[in-house]
């Protein structure tokens, strides 16, 4: 069966995104969230903004 990259529905803080992309990656949640927030702040924050919420529309739910 092919997995799917969907928004997490029991592993969400905001929208389900990081907790979505780590079910899909197989890994732990706090890992992902953690390189987020450091890529956010290594590209002035607004692109990672502006990133996460275009994931919030492509992203469908699980």
């Amino acid at each position: 069966m092919k997995k799917r990259l969907t928004k997490s529905l029991s592993d969400r803080k905001l929208f389900g995104i990081c907790g979505g992309i780590a079910q899909y990656l197989d890994v732990d949640s706090t890992f992902i969230r953690v390189i987020y927030v450091v890529l956010s702040f290594c590209t002035a924050i607004i692109p990672s903004i502006i990133l996460y919420l275009v994931l919030n529309f492509i992203i469908p739910e699980a």
